[in-house]
């Protein structure tokens, strides 16, 4: 696993969060300089998945990457999804011949089944795609295997005992979620470092809520340093976990790139009163009651009602943000020829896919006071 990273670059570029032009498509140039920043600067890492933009963040990590750069300076990982996208063994399968193909990378350094929890890791033993990503490594179309993990200790333990050749595993990590029981960020790093499993961490500043957080933390963080960007602390903060040999990044545009960059192209372990710093971060989000959506849409893939879920949890947190904002002006706006909350018949089926374990069901019922 040693060429995970190079030279100890600790940045990977995420590509679940591209920035788009204003038709929904994919900004290719923007993407295209974001890159050649990110490679200059030393960074190899690019992360992308069969389900991210409907296949668009495939297509552009190929114009934008494999095309135009030569394929020894980067490693490519993406990932199989068995819970969306798929109905059978078959269909579960191509996930990864599609991947290979759009992303026109020739082969995979970095091959994930992705999103294991407990509503979806049965698929994955039932469509046999331990055995199938074992044989397409063997085949040399994959060099290094692992899965991203949404879900409790308990499983995590299962499953690298049935699956003890995992090479890597991608866990929810960030300051936020380190002690959060819902996530269990902590114990499963220690589960991992138990067994000398590696460590690449997604949702580094939580789907972007850390990047930009309540006021209270942003306090903590601009009495302690008023130069630093909030982003730059999560990132700092994940990285500073032993054992963490990446820390993806949902960067949206150049700004974003240049200031994660100036972060973690000299990158230093968060010291003892940088730790206290993110302690006091910590007890003012602990006191904070926004809804913790990170804005994946895993959860709109599949409703049947058409419900924007992660818009109208984000017009209620902006609410609890400011007194005067028009909730029921901005909730008629999100639902706009789409799903409300009264709408939803509780089938269970985003809850089954969220990474965050939130309690959509209910959270909707809530929400219905809007409509009021």
């Amino acid at each position: 696993m040693s060429g995970i990273v190079k030279n100890g670059f600790p940045l990977g570029f995420g590509l679940m969060r591209l920035p788009k032009n204003s038709d929904g498509t994919i900004d290719l140039p923007q993407v295209s300089e974001m890159a050649a920043r990110f490679l200059a600067a030393g960074g190899t890492y690019f992360d992308t998945a069969y389900v991210y933009d409907g296949g668009m963040s495939e297509a552009a990590l190929k114009a934008c990457v494999c095309d135009r750069h030569p394929r020894d300076s980067f490693t490519v990982a993406t990932k199989l999804h068995a819970g969306m996208h798929c109905h059978d063994e078959e269909s579960a399968k191509q996930q990864f011949w599609t991947s290979l193909e759009r992303t026109g990378a020739g082969y995979i350094d970095f091959y994930l089944l992705h999103a294991l929890q407990r509503g979806t890791y049965k698929k994955y033993d039932e469509y046999h795609l331990w055995d199938f990503v074992r044989e397409q490594k063997a085949a040399g179309r994959i060099r290094h295997w692992g899965f991203s993990f949404h879900a409790d200790p308990e499983l995590l333990e299962r499953l690298l005992d049935q699956n003890p050749d995992t090479e890597f595993v991608q866990l929810q990590l960030n300051y936020a979620d380190w002690e959060n029981p819902g996530v269990a960020a902590r114990k499963n790093w220690e589960i991992c470092r138990s067994r000398g499993i590696p460590v690449t961490v997604m949702e580094p500043v939580k789907g972007g809520i850390l990047a930009d957080p309540i006021p209270a933390v942003k306090e903590v963080f601009d009495a302690a340093d008023p130069n630093a960007s909030y982003a730059s602390w999560a990132l700092r903060f994940a990285a500073s976990v032993e054992g963490v040999i990446t820390v993806l990044s949902g960067m949206s545009n150049i700004a974003q790139m240049d200031d994660n960059l100036k972060s973690m192209s000299n990158f230093r372990l968060l010291d003892e009163s940088e730790m206290e710093t993110i302690k006091r971060a910590q007890e003012a989000l602990n006191a904070d009651k926004s809804i913790p959506c990170t804005a994946c849409h895993y959860c709109t893939e599949g409703c049947p009602m058409g419900i924007p879920i992660p818009e109208i949890f984000n017009v209620v947190n902006r609410k609890k943000g400011s007194p005067e904002f028009r909730t029921k002006r901005e909730y008629s706006i999100v639902t706009l020829d789409k799903g409300k909350a009264s709408d939803c018949i509780s089938c269970g089926q985003c809850e089954s896919v969220c990474p965050q374990h939130l309690p959509i069901i209910e959270l909707l019922e809530e929400c219905r006071s809007m409509e009021d």
